[in-house]
C-alpha cells in the first residue's frame, strides 16, 4: 500500500502502489502544466464510511511514497482515463475498477503518451 501526502496534512492517504503509480503520472502532468483540479475517493472498509475530496494545486506540496521498490508496468489507457477525469467538473475519481490489481497488458518498452507529454516507462526487470 502506497501513501500520498498532500500539503501539511498529517493524515496520509493510502492508495495501492500500482494505482498510485498511475495517479502520479496523471497528477504530475496536470500540475506541471499549472492546472488545478480535485481528487476524490471512497473511504476504504477499515475507515469510517464516506468519501473525501482534495483540491490539487501546483503550489501545494505533494509526496508519493511507494511500499514496493520496483515501478509497476503502466497502462496508457488507465493514465488517459485519469487525465480525462481530471479535466471534468468532478475531477479525478479513484473508482474500484481503477484500483484493480490484475495485470493490464502494456508495451513496457514504449513511452506512455499523455496528451502532448511523454512519460518514459522503464522496461520490467528480468
Amino acid at each position: 500500500m502506497g501513501t500520498l501526502y498532500y500539503g501539511d496534512s498529517q493524515t496520509p492517504i493510502g492508495i495501492e502502489d500500482r494505482a498510485l503509480a498511475h495517479l502520479k503520472v496523471a497528477l504530475i502532468t496536470k500540475l506541471r502544466r499549472g492546472e488545478s483540479f480535485t481528487l476524490s475517493w471512497r473511504h476504504p472498509d477499515d475507515e469510517p464510511r464516506g468519501r473525501s475530496t482534495i483540491w490539487l494545486h501546483p503550489a501545494i506540496p505533494l509526496r508519493f511514497v511507494f511500499d514496493e521498490p520496483e515501478r509497476p508496468e503502466l497502462s496508457t489507457k488507465w493514465i488517459n482515463d485519469l487525465m480525462r477525469s481530471a479535466n471534468s467538473t468532478g475531477g479525478v475519481q479513484l473508482v474500484p475498477e481503477q484500483l484493480d490489481t490484475s495485470p493490464i497488458e502494456t508495451l513496457p518498452d514504449q513511452p506512455v503518451r499523455v496528451g502532448a507529454d511523454v512519460q518514459e516507462v522503464d522496461p520490467p526487470s528480468k
